[in-house]
């Protein structure tokens, strides 16, 4: 098992940049990673309360391990997708992450959104292929911003959104960090609990339930490993104690609060995600270099 400091020196295994600027598209954020060695990378994968694309820049260089097999190429990573594993050498891959208000017309897949991986080409087909082929014949990073931007927009703009219902639901839950109730929200938004929750899950992949969970459980990820304990964690959090804490830990990762302290994906998180959009910090090379 990694120490915490390990867990840091992952995140040296990547150049990593991101875009100079916020996108057009709310609830879409990108990072592009290219490993500083040929070694091979094997990297554990933390859920995240975001439909994840991978786009793979190399020749097929990456692969993901989930439950189910492994994936080769481009892959979508639904939301509560977990047991991930990337593998690969000299990696080289765009990493978009979306909303699920916005995943579901971006994507056009509903199910796929929950705790799945699937190929890129098995929802975009064609498309994925001219997709990739100008991404990688792009020659900065800015550039591969700039069509992946395109891209998703066109496809949110012809896809079909969410219900207004549905994006609220999901703004609450973000909001009160997965601390809320199904039927407060249903009364919100004036529908039954069981027309929010069929809605909710035929849309995002997951129950309302299991999304507020999700959301809770990535915050205490978080916290874990910025060195906080797992009983201050549990109690600043809402937990009812630390039992629930690692079973929540443990329905999502397989793992320990131990373990999800050191996890080398949050050393990586804190660099590509964490950071103000404009800002490239060491390992970051700026974007074009």
């Amino acid at each position: 098992m990694p120490t915490a400091g390990q867990a840091r020196d992952a995140a040296q295994i990547w150049d990593i940049a991101v875009p100079a600027r916020p996108g057009r598209l709310p609830g879409v954020s990108m990072a592009g990673f290219r490993a500083r060695t040929a070694d091979p990378v094997d990297l554990g994968v933390i859920p995240y309360p975001a439909v994840t694309v991978v786009v793979d820049l190399g020749d097929r260089s990456l692969s993901v391990d989930d439950p189910g097999g492994r994936h080769h190429g481009s892959i979508v990573a639904g939301l509560a997708a977990g047991g991930l594993r990337g593998h690969g050498r000299a990696v080289e891959c765009l990493q978009i992450r979306l909303s699920p208000a916005v995943a579901h017309a971006v994507l056009g897949a509903s199910s796929e959104l929950g705790s799945t991986v699937v190929s890129l080409d098995d929802l975009w087909g064609r498309d994925a292929d001219r997709v990739q082929e100008r991404l990688r014949a792009a020659t900065s990073w800015p550039d591969r911003f700039a069509l992946a931007e395109a891209a998703l927009g066109r496809r949110h703009q012809d896809g079909a959104a969410v219900d207004p219902e549905i994006a609220f639901v999901w703004r609450r839950m973000v909001t009160c960090l997965g601390g809320v109730r199904v039927e407060p929200l249903a009364a919100e938004v004036g529908w039954s609990r069981k027309r929010l929750w069929s809605r909710f899950r035929s849309q995002t992949g997951l129950t309302p339930k299991r999304a507020a969970r999700l959301i809770r459980f990535d915050h205490a990820a978080h916290l874990l490993a910025a060195g906080h304990g797992a009983a201050r964690v549990a109690a600043e959090i809402g937990y009812a104690d630390q039992s629930h804490l690692h079973r929540d830990v443990h329905a999502f990762t397989g793992g320990t609060p131990t373990a999800v302290s050191a996890a080398p994906w949050l050393a990586v998180d804190d660099v590509a995600w964490a950071a103000p959009a404009y800002l490239f910090r060491t390992p970051v090379r700026h974007a074009g270099q």
